[in-house]
């Protein structure tokens, strides 16, 4: 890696580790804690790349990116923030950042998208600044995440939220999914024009589809949950699909359904399907981003907090409780189960004791994605696992999983077979595959208590 780069972080200890990854890979580094001395070096011709945090002493990093593009056009800038919300990713796209980065970064990545925006020649011409807007209601939308998959989703939507093709998005009940088709819209340029939110009953009659398209004016229009949707409210999205001309509104659709599944099975026009995903956006599970849930829940304590609620803040074992629960019903259900606790919680700190008051009351439902109840084992079993794993926080779990897991395994389905043969060993034996002597070691190693009774089937 060869050239100059600028360093501006008011962390002494980003600016040490940056300075001397940078200087081993070969570039000469100048690093600053302010923001004003950047600037100087930046208008004395220094630097082939800057990487900048958000908040300094002096300023705001993303508020300074246009005043370097203006200076050094094509001047590469990669802003690193511990603001990990939607909105920086946007904010850093829109002011024509080289890239964005989270806090805390992962050092080689940071690394190997230096080397990339050193190597790449930008073009010499800025491109037209973004105007200002105004946030309103949406600096609220609990889009935070500082984990990959949600920094990976944050950067989806900065890229595709000015272009004209259909987004399709996906993702769990709860996941928020209908907040990113908000978001795509309210940020981008169509921003002033109305977003619609049309559900299959809008499309019905004759000028259903007409009053939809006269609604949207040109803005976004939503098709929320199209998975649900019948072959006739298909058709005629596809029917308006193909009528609309220029200055047609954004086609916008999420489905927490496998639409390729119900494609293949016929409940889903393909044709209806392609037109829909010019851009397919996945948003992740709770499950999935399991580091987030500390973040969502003191936004969400917080959030109370704003509204008039009293202040509550989460003892550690019970906030390593709400980490560990499987969260069937993502945000939404996180962010229910918060407000509740804000509310009956008697002290500032809500105990591990209330926590399992509230969650032992919830539903045992298992999450609405994908193929449901036809999932295959193997499938359930490995969204299990790397659960487990990534609970364990990078940390490799104690010895011996492998007779843990199969021990997991093997006890309910041998509980099963011995219901289902009335507790006969020879005929559990035989339906199970191994000898009848296994069979009876199997049953006193993993403590199975047999009852003789009328077999089930």
């Amino acid at each position: 890696m060869d050239g100059t780069v600028l360093v501006a972080d008011d962390d002494r200890t980003i600016r040490t580790v940056l300075t001397q990854a940078l200087t081993r890979a070969g570039c000469k580094v100048h690093a600053t804690s302010s923001l004003m001395t950047l600037m100087r070096w930046v208008e004395e011709g220094k630097g082939d790349l800057v990487i900048s945090d958000v908040m300094m002493p002096d300023g705001n990093g993303l508020e300074t990116l246009p005043k370097i593009t203006e200076r050094r056009p094509g001047l590469p800038v990669i802003i690193i923030s511990a603001q990990n919300t939607i909105m920086t990713a946007i904010q850093a796209t829109e002011a024509e950042a080289y890239d964005y980065l989270p806090k805390p970064f992962d050092l080689p990545d940071l690394m190997k998208r230096a080397a990339r925006a050193l190597d790449q020649k930008r073009r010499a011409s800025p491109a037209p600044r973004a105007p200002e807007r105004s946030l309103g209601g949406n600096e609220d939308l609990p889009l935070v995440g500082r984990t990959p998959q949600m920094q990976a989703l944050y950067r989806l939507v900065a890229r595709v939220m000015n272009t004209d093709l259909p987004v399709l998005i996906t993702g769990e009940s709860g996941t928020g999914k209908s907040l990113i088709a908000r978001a795509i819209h309210d940020f981008s340029d169509r921003r002033t024009l109305p977003f619609v939110v049309a559900g299959s009953s809008d499309l019905a009659g004759v000028d259903g589809p007409s009053t939809v398209l006269s609604r949207a004016r040109g803005g976004s229009i939503l098709f929320d949950e199209v998975g649900d949707y019948d072959g006739d409210a298909q058709a005629r999205i596809v029917r308006m699909l193909d009528a609309m001309a220029d200055g047609a509104p954004r086609v916008m659709a999420t489905s927490q359904k496998d639409l390729m599944e119900k494609m293949e099975t016929g409940l889903f026009r393909q044709d209806l399907f392609y037109r829909l995903s010019g851009v397919t956006v996945n948003v992740p599970s709770l499950r999935e981003r399991v580091d987030d849930i500390p973040l969502l829940a003191s936004h969400f304590l917080g959030r109370a907090e704003r509204d008039g609620g009293p202040v509550r803040r989460f003892a550690t074992d019970a906030m390593d409780l709400i980490r560990v629960y499987s969260w069937p019903g993502n945000v939404r259900q996180l962010e229910n189960t918060i407000r509740r606790l804000t509310v009956t919680s008697q002290v500032e700190e809500i105990t591990k004791a209330e926590v399992g008051a509230v969650l032992g009351s919830q539903p045992a439902i298992e999450p609405l994605m994908g193929g449901g109840s036809g999932d295959k084992l193997s499938a359930s079993v490995y969204k299990h696992l790397r659960r487990y794993f990534d609970l364990h926080g990078g940390v490799l779990p104690p010895p011996g999983l492998y007779t843990r897991i199969l021990r997991e395994v093997e006890s309910p389905l041998i509980e099963i077979a011995l219901e289902a043969t009335g507790g006969n060993q020879a005929k559990c034996a035989d339906l199970l595959g191994i000898n009848r002597n296994t069979l009876r070691k199997k049953i006193t190693d993993l403590d199975i208590r047999v009852t003789r009774r009328r077999k089930l089937m």
